[in-house]
């Protein structure tokens, strides 16, 4: 009998950390290879921990509401039979400095760059997530330290900030005075100051007070750090998809036989989307400080509904080299994933521009809310039948069409008007000349 070690594997860019929501085996159990033992959660998307081995689980080291890093042993797996052991020990030989000191770098790595003010002086030790939270809101170490922890050993877990922060946090501001040539650097008084108070509501006895679920905290937080971080701008245009609408109806059950995936609109969009990116490439863009940076790849982001009503943005990574085809079986994949919750870390990782379908609930347009770090969003309105002006060479009548409206939001700071407004009228351009008798 041989024991093996499962560790928390690396998730993604950027996530150093996760907290284990729920085990799925308890102590004693048989686990099969491949078999989840453990429901994890980041700050991005919810996820299972498979084993890598066959065996009775015999430790677990870490409580549901745990926050585990990246790399460290949660549970332990006792094997049966030396062969086996023989060959994880070398795969672990070979592999685990390499993997160690990946997380190691990457933990550097996020340390140095969301490090607030100065290390803490009492010893205590803050997540890179949390510091990353503290200094996007200004929060000094000394304010860090004076919140009261729920997590393992008292520690400032996200969720412990995110309520310090939306409770109405106590502000401490500096005012800066030049003395002579010496800046000299003193406190506010705090009765100078106007607080920022958030608006008292009154509960009565019939109503009903519901908790946020973790992930509505998320959005909430991501949705206004949004608001405030880009200059939101939007741009609308009316599109005739009457061409699309009848070479669907034509060609859905022949696409369905052939190709056993069923064909909506969307993967229609995104294609055009894809196309307009490329013609104007400082869409695909992102914002570092006084610095643009322009992306390489088109990775577009899909607004997915999950069980529980709330939204995700999984990832069709390189778009632009999807056929039709392809870019079907991609949006349908993630759509069914995103449903049945069996999203990866890397489903939602690298997005680069993203699109939500505001007409699946009905509405003809919207003003999206740009996903950071992005500068651009755009939203499909629902397809309707409408009156409108025919023109011929015969004169001009009133028919039936199939119309849509898209909304551009983009960020102002960095993509102007006319920017915005030709990237949506090449997306119309390309979706009005669609070839009704054409194949896919």
């Amino acid at each position: 009998m041989s024991r093996f070690e499962i560790k928390l594997p690396k998730m993604g860019e950027s996530v150093a950390e996760a907290t284990i929501t729920s085990w799925l085996k308890n102590v004693g159990d048989t686990v099969e290879m491949d078999e989840a033992i453990v429901e994890i959660a980041t700050d991005k998307v919810d996820s299972e921990v498979p084993s890598e081995v066959e065996g009775t689980l015999t430790e677990i080291l870490f409580d549901v509401d745990t926050v585990v890093k990246v790399g460290d042993t949660i549970a332990v797996i006792e094997i049966e039979g030396s062969d086996s052991l023989n060959v994880t020990q070398k795969e672990i030989s070979i592999e685990e400095p390499k993997v160690v000191k990946e997380i190691e770098k990457e933990v550097e790595t996020i340390s140095k760059e969301f490090a607030i003010e100065k290390l803490s002086a009492s010893g205590k030790f803050f997540s890179p997530l949390v510091r990353k939270i503290a200094t996007t809101e200004g929060i000094s170490m000394e304010e860090l330290e004076a919140i009261e922890g729920t997590g393992k050993d008292n520690r400032v877990t996200k969720d412990d900030i995110l309520a310090y922060i939306e409770s109405g946090r106590r502000t401490v501001d500096k005012e800066v005075a030049k003395v002579d040539t010496v800046e000299e650097i003193k406190p506010v008084v705090e009765s100078e100051i106007a607080p920022k108070k958030a608006v008292p509501v009154s509960v009565n006895g019939e109503d009903e007070v519901i908790e946020m679920s973790r992930m509505g905290k998320l959005i909430a937080h991501h949705m206004v750090e949004s608001v405030q971080t880009s200059a939101h701008v939007q741009s609308f245009i009316e599109v005739d998809v009457t061409n699309i609408v009848k070479w669907r109806e034509r060609i859905k059950d022949s696409f369905f036989a052939r190709e056993n995936e069923k064909i909506t609109f969307t993967p229609i969009f995104m294609q055009a989307v894809a196309k307009a990116i490329k013609e104007f490439p400082m869409i695909n863009i992102s914002v570092d400080g006084d610095k643009i940076i322009k992306r390489k790849s088109i990775n577009l982001g899909m607004a997915a509904a999950l069980a529980d009503g709330n939204l995700i943005v999984p990832v069709i990574k390189n778009a632009d080299q999807l056929n039709l085809v392809g870019m079907t079986k991609s949006v349908n994949n993630l759509a069914m994933k995103a449903r049945n919750g069996k999203l990866s870390p890397d489903d939602i990782q690298g997005g680069t521009y993203t699109v939500t379908n505001v007409g699946s609930f009905g509405s003809v347009f919207g003003t999206p809310i740009i996903n950071q770090p992005q500068v651009a969003i755009l939203a499909l309105g629902a397809i309707r039948k409408v009156p409108a002006v025919i023109e011929t060479s015969e004169g001009d009548f009133i028919g039936i069409r199939h119309k849509m409206f898209i909304s551009h939001s983009y960020d102002h700071r960095v993509v102007n008007g006319a920017l915005g407004g030709m990237f949506i009228k090449s997306i119309k351009e390309s979706l009005e000349s669609w070839d009704v008798n054409s194949d896919y």
